[in-house]
């Protein structure tokens, strides 16, 4: 199959059976968002946004383009933005992996780094995203930019009632459960959104890291973890409460041994927050054996991360 641009590498990503994780008794299904050209699920919204403000004028081609990010959605956006003629600059928390940094330079974007506040290395947390987000802001307005501002821009949960929901429905009707891991909301509250409205029965579970489980538990014992993009100790803007049927956490140790299973024995070599959605996976299955057929998202790729 030929395509035409770059741009059409986003979205229509493969569901694969997990066959060496699941088990005879269900199956667990791995969307790969990672084999998109920004490498992660965020291509998605990255493309939406911008899509949306050319739409509306809020963005106009050779305008500067301007998002905090801890990575995924900088690649995904410098991916998009030099598609449409736009520069953009990625403001990263320095808790961010340095091969982010390396990944979205290589895609012809520049990275504004913002100190880490009380995270460290490899551990970003939401104070640090928070004042990442403040640098981004401010450079954006100092600059004439236009700022994504992915957590309250609810074209980031449009990207995904209008396509990622979509795409599951239609390569597997008879799903049971979808899982998917929260930073922003979107991939969640997007594609639940989706599904739920085409079988209300189906399950859907939000994942977050233990220690800083925010919407299960009203409470962050510690907001250091190692799923960078997700679990940063904050409510996305545009949560809704009654949206998941259950949360699931899961510990750095348990996310960690997963990932490095679904290289090592499924051949997929993903980043720590696809571990986390296939311990939530199977920890479902544990606590419900009418579940038969669970998808969840297989954010990015392992290449991403400095200790994988």
């Amino acid at each position: 199959m030929i395509k035409e641009n770059t741009l059409e590498l986003i979205r229509k990503t493969p569901l694969v059976k997990l066959d060496r994780l699941s088990g005879n008794k269900v199956n667990i299904y791995g969307k790969l968002e990672f084999m998109q050209p920004g490498g992660s699920v965020k291509d998605r919204a990255a493309y939406q946004i911008i899509q949306d403000a050319y739409a509306d004028k809020r963005l106009v081609k050779g305008q500067l383009v301007v998002e905090m990010t801890s990575g995924n959605m900088g690649a995904g956006l410098a991916v998009v933005c030099k598609q449409f003629g736009n520069p953009f600059v990625a403001v990263m928390s320095r808790g961010n992996s340095p091969e982010r940094r390396k990944i979205i330079k290589a895609l012809g974007a520049d990275v504004l780094l913002a100190d880490q506040v009380d995270g460290k290395p490899g551990m970003v947390t939401g104070r640090d995203i928070e004042f990442a987000q403040k640098i981004a802001r401010e450079y954006a307005q100092k600059n004439n930019g236009f700022y994504v501002d992915q957590f309250h821009n609810i074209s980031n949960i449009k990207a995904h009632l209008v396509t990622t929901g979509p795409e599951i429905w239609s390569d597997l009707p008879e799903i049971d459960a979808f899982i998917a891991a929260v930073g922003s909301g979107g991939t969640f509250i997007g594609t639940s959104q989706f599904l739920k409205s085409k079988n209300p029965r189906i399950r859907c579970i939000a994942v977050e890291p233990a220690d800083a489980a925010i919407l299960k538990t009203g409470r962050i014992k510690n907001p250091q973890h190692i799923i960078q993009g997700t679990g940063y100790s904050l409510i996305p803007p545009h949560w809704d409460k009654n949206l998941p049927d259950e949360i699931i956490a899961v510990t750095d140790q348990e996310v960690a041994e997963m990932t490095r299973r679904i290289s090592s024995e499924q051949g997929l070599y993903v980043g720590y927050s696809s571990g986390a959605n296939v311990v939530a996976a199977l920890k479902l299955v544990e606590n419900n054996k009418e579940v038969k057929n669970i998808v969840t998202i297989l954010c990015d790729t392992g290449y991403k991360y400095s200790d994988l």
